[in-house]
């Protein structure tokens, strides 16, 4: 079993790499002798899931294949959708359907608004959990594991320039948790607004709704709406949810 969590280490630092890594840099941050991580590089690279080029490794096409296996056999995209495109038509605003992977979520389904963001949000991007709708899945993952996602990101500064200690992280989620929802205002992107609330099918989180756009289109006068919205259409999804 060591050997497979080494291979998926590797992995993992090639799908969380914006850049080709050199096999000293791949081996650095999987933590391993580089003797083992070639090795290891060199069964990705033959079944596809890596791909080496001039200037380094990279996340190999197979990487791809199995993404897509995901969205189409996982039960929360199909059931989601179509809440996803009433809420963007109820609103005009940007729906996301988010689910954790380990100290990251990642985007699995996104309609867009009548006024799209202005950045690029990829489906399948790994964004941190600390932030923005990310805290819709933090405040309700097992206490352990969440203590632990705060110690490892806090102190860290917002998009807005607003300093978070682990406590203020802390207190923050507690309040998530009581309140049923995230808000957020320019955390991860500036001027850019949030609502999110999870996806819970009794204990069980399934993942969480965000809708986000332009601090102008989501004034503070309109915050009460949009989170009556969000949380009504999670619970929606959550109970299409087989």
């Amino acid at each position: 079993m060591r050997s497979v969590e080494r291979a998926l280490d590797v992995l993992g630092v090639l799908e969380d790499a914006r850049h080709p890594l050199r096999l000293s840099d791949v081996a650095r941050r999987a933590e391993l002798h580089v003797a083992t991580a070639q090795r290891i590089l060199n069964v990705l690279v033959d079944r596809g899931y890596a791909a080496k080029e001039d200037s380094g490794y990279v996340a190999g096409p197979a990487t791809v294949a199995t993404a897509h296996a995901f969205l189409v056999n996982n039960r929360l995209s199909p059931v989601a959708l179509p809440v996803l495109q009433e809420l963007a038509a109820t609103t005009g605003l940007t729906p996301t359907l988010f689910v954790r992977v380990g100290s990251a979520r990642v985007p699995i389904a996104r309609v867009e608004g009548r006024n799209p963001l202005r950045y690029q949000l990829p489906i399948g991007d790994k964004l941190p959990l600390h932030l923005g709708a990310g805290k819709a899945l933090l405040a309700w993952v097992p206490e352990d594991e969440r203590a632990a996602c705060v110690t490892a990101a806090a102190p860290f500064t917002r998009a807005s320039g607003e300093q978070i200690t682990a406590e203020d992280l802390t207190a923050e989620l507690r309040s998530v948790r009581e309140d049923g929802f995230a808000l957020a205002q320019g955390e991860r992107v500036p001027d850019v607004t949030s609502v999110s609330a999870p996806i819970l099918k009794g204990d069980t989180l399934l993942g969480a709704l965000s809708i986000a756009g332009p601090g102008s289109d989501l004034p503070e006068s309109d915050h009460p709406r949009i989170i009556t919205e969000v949380r009504r259409a999670a619970e929606a999804i959550a109970a299409r949810c087989p």
